[in-house]
Formats: structure tokens, sequence, C-alpha cells
């Protein structure tokens, strides 16, 4: 069965909702699920792998803090690569909706169709 266009979507905001939640303060892996499960509907088991991807690609770090209740916890902070990723993936994400908007709304010009190979070899033939 096909993916919703929901979760579609979903999957492809994470990174995006991460990086903006941490661009507001360090936070822990658990913290971020469950902000993000009560934002978007997103289920816990999807940020630990994405968090120890965006740490392979140098978006985030971490640091250890003793919990009084407990064992430490692993924070995450943005590094400046993440914040040039967040900077980024939110001029893209603004471009995107305001097109799907307008596409919505009925404003979105149409574009003139493009050539294929056949209808320039048909307009040549009738040239001759």
């Amino acid at each position: 069965m096909p993916e919703t266009i929901e979760i579609q979507l979903k999957k492809g905001v994470l990174t995006l909702c991460v990086l903006a939640l941490l661009n507001r303060h360090d936070s822990y892996a658990y913290e971020i699920a469950s902000t993000l499960s009560d934002a978007i509907d997103m289920g816990e088991g999807t940020i630990y792998p994405l968090m120890r991807r965006m740490q392979s690609d140098g978006q985030v770090e971490t640091y250890l803090v003793e919990s009084p209740s407990g064992p430490s916890r692993k924070y995450y902070r943005l590094t400046d690569a993440g914040r040039r990723a967040l900077d980024a993936q939110t001029t893209e994400w603004r471009a995107f909706a305001r097109a799907v908007e307008s596409v919505l709304d009925g404003q979105a010009q149409t574009a003139a169709p493009v050539p294929t190979t056949d209808d320039v070899t048909a307009e040549r033939g009738a040239e001759q």
C-alpha cells in the first residue's frame, strides 16, 4: 500500500523541524521526539537514527548532562554547519510551500509545453 502524502511530508521535513528546535535551545533526543510527536505526530523511533545521521553529517554535536533522577543525558546542539543547513532548508521549504500554495490557489503559471523530438521532426516535415 503506498504511503500517504502526510507520511511523505513528515519524512521530508523532519530534519528541518529538528534543526529548528535545536536552534531554539539544546535538547536531548527524547525531548525532541516528544515535541515532534505532539506537533506533527511523528514517532519516537524515527528520531534516534536521524540524530546519529545529523551528528555524522556535522550538523549537531553532543555533550552529557548529569541527571538528578537517573543516568546522564546526551544533549544535542547545533553546529555552525547545522545553522547553515537550517537557513538553507528554511529557504527551500518556504519557497516550496509558496509554490504549492500558488498551485492550490490556481495562481500558478502554466508553462508552455516543451517540444519533443517527434514535434520537431513533424514541424520540419511540414516546412518542406
